[in-house]
């Protein structure tokens, strides 16, 4: 490959990069409403077609931020996992972990989970960035258990309705931490 078709395709991905990063911290300002091509193409300085080479439309930018958000959130995870190697320790940290991910980031969170994107779950198309995430909460529970994939599907899903509830206000936030040793102690106390 030569070195101006190399530069190009490293130009291209900044670019690429510089356009999911804008939504992101626009979506976090103003709200997912206020993202749209003609608001994002001021803010990296692109035309609007400049956009479009990069994205189809929105939901491709809603998309490529759901992506990237998942690998913030793996590394995060992983990060809370290492530092508890007890299991239900290691556990409880990714849980919290999670959770305070979501609070932290509501706009990225929506973009992961609540907006309507094609990023596939439990997929063989599954990104692999969603997939770390994943095997985060696999991981906290022993190897040789056989459910430990439907243990952390189904603490997952605990953990997304804790945090939908909990964004929209409907369950109070003061308890939250009593919430996850409840989540946590049932699940850890299931035989393998």
């Amino acid at each position: 490959m030569s070195a101006i078709k190399q530069r190009r395709e490293r130009e291209r991905a900044q670019r690429h990069q510089l356009i999911v990063t804008a939504a992101r911290e626009l979506a976090e300002a103003e709200g997912w409403e206020a993202v749209t091509t003609r608001r994002l193409a001021e803010r990296v300085e692109y035309s609007q077609p400049v956009l479009y080479s990069h994205f189809t439309g929105k939901d491709d930018i809603v998309r490529a931020v759901a992506i990237d958000g998942f690998g913030e959130l793996a590394a995060q995870l992983r990060r809370a996992r290492l530092a508890h190697p007890e299991p239900q320790q290691s556990l409880h940290a990714v849980s919290r972990a999670y959770l305070e991910f979501a609070t932290e980031r509501p706009a990225l969170y929506q973009a992961m989970f609540v907006m309507p994107t094609d990023v596939k779950f439990a997929h063989a198309e599954t990104p692999p960035p969603l997939r770390a995430a994943f095997d985060e909460f696999v991981n906290c529970f022993r190897p040789d258990n056989p459910r430990r994939e439907l243990f952390a599907e189904v603490i997952w899903s605990a953990l997304h309705g804790i945090a939908t509830l909990s964004d929209s206000g409907r369950i109070p936030p003061d308890i939250q931490e009593e919430r996850l040793d409840f989540l946590i102690t049932r699940l850890a106390d299931t035989p393998s």
